[in-house]
């Protein structure tokens, strides 16, 4: 039964990428994987569009609604993110996901 179940999600995860890669920018899983730069899209790094997808998929469940420091630190709003600053690169390792956020830190 085990088994099934990570088949089933394997297939699903593939299944949901698979189809968001036809989508492109409509998809935020795609921008999380595929960070869009300031070049990109208009000189602009939109904190929802860009820099929240790159957060929920490296720091959920605890820093968004109903984790265990949102109320301290809450990722879901872009003030916490600019007064961070460069502090949240000891979870965020991928050098594209880095540079959306410097973007957004710069504007």
């Amino acid at each position: 039964m085990r088994e099934l179940r990570i088949h089933l999600l394997l297939l699903l995860a593939v299944s949901t990428y698979s189809c968001s890669r036809n989508v492109g920018s409509l998809t935020p899983s795609v921008k999380a994987q595929e960070p869009a730069t300031a070049s990109s899209s208009n000189n602009k790094v939109d904190f929802v569009t860009h820099v929240e997808p790159i957060l929920k998929a490296k720091c959920q469940p605890c820093h968004f609604s109903g984790g265990k420091v949102y109320d301290k630190l809450p990722f879901d709003r872009p003030e916490t993110i600019k007064t961070l600053g460069t502090k949240l690169f000891t979870r965020i390792q991928d050098e594209n996901e880095r540079k959306v956020i410097r973007e957004f830190l710069a504007q």
